[in-house]
């Protein structure tokens, strides 16, 4: 299997934040992040919260380049271990700001998302892996990025919440 819900998400934010969408449905809260809280790898991601009761548990994520670059190709490697099965219905809560301005606050269902990875849901439990490249477009406004990418079962149960901070420059 080729997927880590994690990494769904995280590819989730890094193409929206490359896209500059903006779909204001759903809700998000802002987080604190600490050094205990960092996702294992070359990453700039936090988690949310101690990830201890997530369905989810990431190994390792590392991105290159590490920060992602406007105009390059932001490759993501991922490992993880999925705890129980992901049912259709799972959603992705995505909200992404430049500086104080929420570009993207929407919410959307998980098993859209892994399609672009070539899975369907459901998503059986397991260990899990991911690759995926995403073209970052070169007009990125720069400044500072903050990525939240909440993921959820049906039922509201955490799968795993990411945060992100980014900084690009020209």
């Amino acid at each position: 299997m080729k997927l880590s819900t994690f990494l769904l998400a995280a590819v989730s934010a890094a193409s929206a934040s490359a896209n500059l969408l903006s779909d204001f449905t759903g809700a998000s809260q802002q987080v604190a992040i600490t050094e205990d809280l960092k996702v294992p790898g070359s990453n700039p991601l936090a988690f949310c919260q101690d990830p201890a009761d997530n369905i989810l548990t990431i190994e390792e994520v590392d991105l290159s380049p590490n920060p992602p670059e406007a105009g390059k190709t932001l490759s993501i490697e991922a490992t993880g271990t999925l705890h129980k099965d992901i049912e259709e219905g799972a959603k992705v809560r995505l909200q992404v700001k430049y500086g104080l301005i929420t570009l993207i606050k929407q919410e959307a269902p998980l098993c859209e998302y892994v399609k672009e990875v070539n899975l369907e849901c459901p998503l059986k439990k397991g260990d899990l892996k991911l690759t995926k490249d995403v073209d970052l477009p070169k007009q990125i406004p720069p400044g500072k990025y903050t990525v939240l990418a909440d993921v959820l079962t049906k039922d509201e149960v955490k799968i795993t919440c990411l945060t992100a901070t980014v900084m690009f420059h020209r």
